[in-house]
């Protein structure tokens, strides 16, 4: 018999990534919150790879903070090495990554949202949702406890139905041993939700003192490490180095004499893997004709002999696991403390939602996460935000909020979910982006610093922080422009030392700064009046000069993409009442059901001739 536990704007089922950032974002907002978990000890969880950040995904971690979100200050708080990655290439692509304390971060995010007021945190298994004659939703417990929400939020990462594999061996389970969300899928099936079934893996955990580093390559973090947060002032250093092995044409054997026993080429999976983050024997089968795959050695905190084999994910037997892992270089003599599996997990399919993340034939109903088929801490957290802040949005009547894929990362993972769909775990990357020389991490917050005040997530104190900044870079142009610098011996033989040519007259800095061989920090023993002021407003400022052509183009490019996403399509249309659009292009914007011309020329099988019947029939 249930009973009524209470009534709430917001729920959020699942506490994860995803879960998190919505709940707090909710809360922030006013809206009076609840966000459930199956285990109080797994907010936060990194159940995979104890790190934040990475190509691309660095990026959303910056956008979340830009926007007021809590991701990129927990990391920083808990980091335990930084690393700038593709420095050797353009900035569009320089992508931040922290090496993190995985149970520091889950304590800490934990302890933010028990702090945070108008939020609630509940240790349960919500087993039925359904929506009451009113138009609420009623939540039902497995200790039958009753709650009514206005809103709700499913972010239950790879909990949903979740069923672990190790070689012959699978038992439902979530990750890291916690029980899954096993009768949830069935109400959100009568819902009307599709579902589908993907899987994704991780590495085994292994004993520190039970590796050989003698021999193995040294990888340092960056001095001085950056932060993620432009509210962090200084990180102070870093803590740990990680350390870089390669398989060999043993481990390769190994596997190859063992790959009937992995479940994935067993048939026992029928879950979908990610395409860019495949186990090793994944790897060993794919790319038959590579000798050898990279791994990562990293730590997994400060206060544990934990270590985290990055990039030796499987799902093979232990013994099998056990004998491959030896026969890698500094593993000879390797302890396993938690042994590689796969999970496989139910998701949705995000084509049912809009670009709120709102379930389009159940209003009030959001998704974020790994439930919505994405995969990676970031890419949940980023979707998390958006849900949190629309569901909240939407109670107080008020405008959604929108991030189109000229605003952001964010905008353009959620565009692709939503208008494409996935037919794999959905990863960033930055070439999933068309205008990513504006979507820089360095400028994320100039992109959406002011949406976040705007929306109320940016405290007075931030927000005085990046006015300043702003202020400080405009006088940091205008003092570059003004500078000259005279043909001097010691400017032509900086100049000859970066092989670009000498100067015979005066020249700006900014005119210098426009070499691509030219940099800040080159000029720094002649740039005498150079203020002390934060080093991203330099990094801004170069990069600014440097590609300017570049970066107009881009805009350019924006201005006629938003033009399109002007061009709002009723939701109520049977496209197959439109004459002169293809049979394929009808199918397509039934399903996806498009919130603009913009959107509508993203969808796969939508040509461009199409396009112009829709434009045509709108001006009709």
């Amino acid at each position: 018999m249930s009973y009524n536990a209470g009534k709430f704007d917001v729920a959020v089922i699942g506490a994860g990534h995803a879960g998190t950032e919505a709940a707090l974002a909710s809360a922030r907002l006013g809206c009076n919150t609840i966000i459930f978990t199956i285990n109080n000890d797994a907010v936060g969880n990194c159940p995979c790879n104890p790190s934040i950040g990475g190509t691309a995904k660095g990026h959303l971690v910056r956008e979340i903070d830009a926007l007021g979100g809590e991701m990129g200050k927990t990391a920083d708080e808990c980091f335990l090495q930084m690393r700038m990655l593709n420095r050797g290439k353009g900035p569009a692509v320089h992508s931040l990554r922290a090496q993190i304390d995985r149970r520091k971060y889950a304590d800490t995010m934990k302890h933010k949202i028990e702090l945070q007021e108008n939020l609630i945190l509940r240790q349960a298994e919500i087993t039925k949702l359904e929506k009451s004659n009113n138009g609420e939703w009623l939540l039902t417990t497995r200790m039958d406890a009753l709650f009514t929400a206005k809103a709700v939020i499913i972010a239950t990462g790879t909990y949903l139905g979740g069923r672990i594999y190790v070689g012959e061996t699978s038992y439902e389970s979530g990750p890291d041993g916690i029980f899954p969300a096993k009768f949830l899928g069935e109400s959100l099936k009568n819902l009307g939700l599709s579902l589908r079934r993907f899987k994704t893996g991780t590495p085994a955990r292994v004993l520190k003192s039970s590796i050989d580093f003698t021999e193995l390559e040294v990888q340092n973090g960056d001095e001085p490490p950056v932060p993620f947060s432009y509210d962090t002032d200084n990180l102070g250093e870093n803590k740990v180095v990680c350390h870089i092995s390669w398989t060999n044409p043993k481990t390769k054997q190994i596997i190859q004499d063992n790959i009937h026993r992995s479940p994935l080429y067993a048939g026992k999976i029928d879950g979908i893997g990610p395409r860019y983050c495949p186990s090793i024997e994944d790897k060993i089968v794919r790319f038959a004709n590579k000798e050898r795959h990279q791994l990562f050695i990293e730590p997994c905190g400060l206060d544990t002999e934990e270590m985290y084999l990055q990039g030796m994910s499987s799902s093979l037997p232990e013994e099998v696991q056990t004998e491959f892992y030896k026969s890698i270089k500094g593993l000879e003599n390797v302890v396993i403390m938690r042994p590689a599996y796969a999970i496989e997990y139910d998701c949705v399919d995000p084509i049912q939602m809009d670009s709120t993340l709102e379930f389009r034939d159940c209003p009030g109903l959001y998704g974020a996460g790994q439930f919505n088929g994405s995969s990676g801490y970031e890419e949940a957290a980023a979707q998390g935000l958006v849900a949190g802040i629309n569901a909240a949005l939407k109670i107080q009547g008020k405008e959604p909020f929108i991030l189109d894929r000229a605003s952001s990362y964010i905008g353009t993972l959620i565009d692709d979910l939503v208008t494409k769909g996935v037919s794999d775990p959905y990863r960033m990357m930055t070439s999933r982006s068309e205008y990513r020389l504006v979507l820089r991490q360095d400028n994320a917050d100039v992109r959406l610093t002011p949406l976040g005040r705007e929306l109320g997530l940016i405290s007075d104190n931030r927000w005085e922080k990046y006015t300043e900044k702003q202020e400080l870079k405009k006088q940091e142009y205008k003092r570059i422009k003004n500078t000259v610098f005279s043909p001097t011996d010691e400017l032509n033989k900086i100049l000859v030392s970066r092989e670009t040519s000498e100067v015979n007259t005066g020249v700006r800095m900014l005119d210098l700064l426009k070499r691509p061989q030219i940099n800040y920090e080159c000029l720094t023993s002649i740039d005498t009046n150079r203020p002390n002021i934060d080093s991203n407003i330099f990094e801004q400022v170069e990069i600014e000069i440097k590609y300017e052509g570049y970066i107009q183009k881009q805009l350019e490019q924006v201005e006629k993409m938003r033009r399109l996403e002007k061009k709002k399509l009723p939701n109520d249309v049977d496209y197959s009442t439109v004459t002169g659009l293809r049979l394929e292009a009808q199918e397509k914007l039934n399903k996806v059901r498009p919130q603009n011309i913009g959107q509508a020329s993203r969808i796969s099988g939508v040509s461009p001739a199409d396009i112009s019947v829709l434009l045509i029939w709108l001006s009709r």
